[in-house]
């Protein structure tokens, strides 16, 4: 491949979270400048292959960057995917991502929820345990946009409860509310919240079914998402 092409820096796509990677790593593009202000991305076929993506992904990512203001899709013989840049914030907004205090957030839910979905599966849960969780995941599965971020820590703050510490719950509390803050500073992306609750789905069967292994992996993985769409955004 030629020097300054830009498939010789941008990344495939590595974890199970693809859509959410993808998303992360078109914006890194765009932000280096691989691909500027103005020009088209290459064709899908081209992009998801080099991506190790599917061009259903792709797509649903190139429509949710669209969405947010960062591509515009043109139809007819001069048609494609340009690149219009970072949008500006909108009026009210808090500002850009700190990617110091996005990344201190990032380590330390990546310690205490993890653990926090181990602990809770290895667990002796009562009946009315059990139905907790049940019921908050049926909350955040059936939430809208406008009520999604606090059911989704309502499920989260739910999984840490179960395993038995009121001092994990606390640190779950705290660090679920400092991600919120990061997670309202960027748009919500309606493929993600699909891809979180049937995440959410699985961890809550491992949590239930008492298989800690899985669980603890579930949540790393679904934690892993969610920082790719956050580094994806940042400044």
């Amino acid at each position: 491949m030629e020097f300054g092409h830009p498939y010789a820096i941008l990344r495939p796509v590595r974890s199970g979270n693809t859509f959410e990677e993808t998303i992360e790593h078109l914006l890194q593009a765009i932000k280096l400048g691989l691909f500027p202000r103005g020009e088209k991305l290459p064709p899908e076929r081209d992009l998801a292959v080099h991506l190790g993506v599917s061009r259903a992904t792709l797509r649903d990512a190139l429509a949710e960057l669209q969405r947010a203001g960062y591509l515009e899709i043109r139809r007819g013989r001069y048609g494609g995917t340009y690149i219009l840049g970072s949008p500006h914030l909108a009026d009210g907004a808090a500002g850009p991502l700190d990617p110091e205090a996005c990344q201190d957030v990032l380590v330390f839910r990546a310690v205490v929820e993890p653990a926090a979905a181990e602990l809770a599966a290895r667990a002796d849960l009562s009946a009315s345990a059990r139905q907790h969780l049940q019921t908050c995941l049926t909350d955040v599965q059936q939430a809208d946009e406008s009520t999604y971020r606090t059911r989704d820590a309502r499920f989260h703050i739910a999984v840490a409860e179960l395993a038995g510490s009121p001092s994990l719950v606390a640190a779950v509390a705290d660090v679920r509310a400092r991600a919120s803050a990061l997670l309202d500073q960027i748009p919500l992306l309606s493929t993600n919240l699909d891809h979180s609750n049937a995440q959410h789905s699985a961890l809550a069967e491992a949590v239930l079914r008492g298989d800690p292994v899985r669980a603890e992996a579930l949540m790393r993985s679904h934690l892993e998402g969610t920082a790719s769409l956050l580094r994806g955004f940042l400044p």
